[in-house]
């Protein structure tokens, strides 16, 4: 039972029993403060609600490293949450206690953050922070978890974000650019959607022999510059079979004749047949291509032998900048020309050209390896200016406006009155 002594010093000890029945006592200047906390003990003990007031002297560091170790989540999940919460989480609230940590403590974080990183970068430091505290409040370190309320940053979508590429830009104006090597990876993301991940671990039991159909059975996921297989992609639905277009099997044939099978049958493997790396691939192939194809910045010939690189900075500000030679200038912009057309994009233009063909969202959402139709509508699918398909599906013949008249049109006499002098007009 919960009872106060004094001490030799003068001040009174609370004494008390936690739930697993051991013995715990806390110090107080006076009777009065001990008997207030030992009333509130006993009410956290009755409710269940019942928080260890020395637990949460435990600093954040080692409870988040122990927290972090106890998840099992993939290895994708695991090399990211580690490296937010050592750039981002660790270095602020490291040496703090775990109690004492404050609800305007969190909010004056996040505010300085997002003035310094982006809204997507301060929105996964608060999420892990969150997380942390959460675990704490579950474990009875805290009686509450800080984060509760606190306001981030909106991610504002840019006009450079999510973009969605035409058909025949990528089959007549980028593939003819990106190295041989390269061209069916490519050719094989825009005709089928598939993810990076997909792609990089298609192996030739994946295709059949009329290279008609392709099978999403394993994914290649890579962390810290080191890639794996994975033998199952991203979720059930995303083991699936999609047709392959007739525009793409000829370009996939010619690299399977050309170019010899990786690890495993891998198809699009680098020279010594390992998985690609999406980062390598990324600067040396496929933003040079953006700038080969007219899709990032431009190179002009100058009439001295010279070429001019210019591209639009991320304020709206045109830079120009001379080189000797166009691998220099295309280099140049690959480097350092913001935004551009993502490879992730492929995949965001392939869904939305299925909608636009009126391919059933079904249909699409099963090609796409998505669990939930709604994901297909509202992540993968965007707005195009396609205004023939608008005006054929309002039944428009596309007739001559200007043969139109107001006697094609049964009007009432108000109305037939009031544009009566439009009539020429139409």
């Amino acid at each position: 039972m919960a009872h106060i002594t004094p001490t030799p010093a003068g001040s009174w000890r609370a004494n008390w029993r936690d739930p697993s029945g051991r013995q715990r006592a806390k110090t107080f200047a006076t009777k009065r403060d001990a008997k207030r906390f030992l009333a509130e003990l006993e009410t956290s003990l009755t409710r269940g609600l019942y928080v260890d007031p020395h637990a949460g002297r435990m600093l954040l560091a080692p409870y988040a490293t122990r927290w972090l170790s106890s998840r099992n989540d993939e290895i994708t999940t695991r090399a990211r949450d580690a490296s937010v919460m050592r750039t981002h989480v660790l270095p602020a609230w490291g040496t703090w206690a775990l109690g004492r940590i404050d609800h305007t403590s969190v909010q004056e974080w996040i505010s300085d953050l997002g003035q310094r990183r982006s809204a997507a970068t301060v929105a996964e430091a608060h999420r892990l922070l969150s997380a942390v505290l959460r675990a704490a409040v579950r474990d009875r370190k805290i009686a509450y978890n800080p984060c509760d309320g606190v306001k981030v940053p909106r991610r504002r979508k840019r006009d450079t974000a999510d973009q969605i590429v035409e058909r025949n830009l990528v089959r007549h104006r980028l593939l003819p650019v990106v190295p041989l090597r390269y061209r069916a990876l490519i050719a094989t993301a825009a005709g089928t959607g598939m993810r990076w991940g997909e792609l990089a671990g298609l192996c030739d039991d994946a295709i059949d022999d009329g290279l008609r159909t392709v099978r999403v059975v394993r994914t290649v996921v890579e962390v810290s510059g080191t890639t794996t297989f994975k033998p199952f992609p991203k979720s059930a639905a995303g083991r699936r079979v999609i047709p392959v277009p007739s525009w793409v099997r000829p370009i996939l044939a010619t690299h399977l004749e050309h170019h010899p099978l990786g690890d495993n049958g891998l198809i699009f493997g680098n020279q010594v047949g390992r998985p690609l790396r999406r980062t390598l691939f990324r600067i040396r192939v496929w933003r040079p291509a953006l700038v080969r194809a007219g899709l990032l910045g431009r190179i002009t010939h100058t009439g001295d032998d010279r070429f001019l690189a210019t591209w639009v900075e991320s304020g709206g500000a045109t830079i120009s900048k001379p080189f000797d030679t166009e691998p220099a200038a295309v280099s140049y912009i690959a480097e350092h020309a913001p935004g551009g057309l993502r490879f992730h994009d492929l995949r965001h233009s392939y869904a939305t050209w299925l909608v636009d063909d009126g391919v059933p969202i079904n249909m699409v959402q099963r090609v796409m390896g998505h669990e939930r139709s709604s994901t297909t509508l509202d992540l993968y699918t965007r707005r195009t200016d396609n205004h023939h398909r608008i005006l054929q599906a309002m039944d428009d013949d596309g007739g001559d406006p200007d043969t139109t008249t107001l006697a094609d049109f049964p009007l009432t006499p108000t109305a037939k009155a009031r544009f009566e002098d439009l009539e020429p007009g139409l």
